[in-house]
């Protein structure tokens, strides 16, 4: 199928300006859990979900269509991967940011179970008749798949 210059144009700024407002979300983010403001990232989180799909759903009807990038104006194109390499260089500092967040995450909640367990362990001992006392029978469970 070929696709006419204006048309083509049109999609790859669409494109690019996706890319862009999507890279702005992920710095966002970024910023705010280097700030530890998690709750607004939960904030913002509908929206990076919307962008991240559209933008997903953009780039495959691209792929598709190598020839709508061919009909593309030079100074279009270049602007979409201007766009999509600080779309990269952006998206692995978050990556690494949210990784981060989760092991310090999942270390808060193994020490705190961990503190929990010890705690009810405590009671447990032996009775004037010598029978051992059974102590809190309750469970810390502890998910490892986050």
């Amino acid at each position: 199928m070929t696709h006419d210059p204006t048309t083509a144009t049109a999609h790859l700024r669409r494109l690019t300006a996706l890319t862009e407002r999507l890279t702005a979300r992920l710095e966002i983010e970024t910023d705010a859990y280097a700030g530890r403001r998690t709750q607004d990232v939960a904030a913002g989180l509908a929206e990076t979900q919307d962008l991240a799909n559209l933008y997903r759903r953009e780039s495959a009807q691209l792929k598709a269509n190598p020839g709508l990038l061919s009909q593309a104006p030079l100074a279009e194109r270049m602007a979409l991967i201007r766009a999509t390499e600080t779309f990269e260089a952006v998206l692995a500092v978050h990556g690494r940011t949210v990784e981060a967040a989760r092991t310090i995450s999942e270390g808060l909640v193994r020490t705190i179970a961990r503190e929990v367990a010890g705690a009810r362990a405590l009671g447990v001992g032996y009775g004037a008749s010598g029978a051992a006392h059974s102590g809190d029978s309750r469970a810390v469970t502890l998910n490892r798949t986050a």
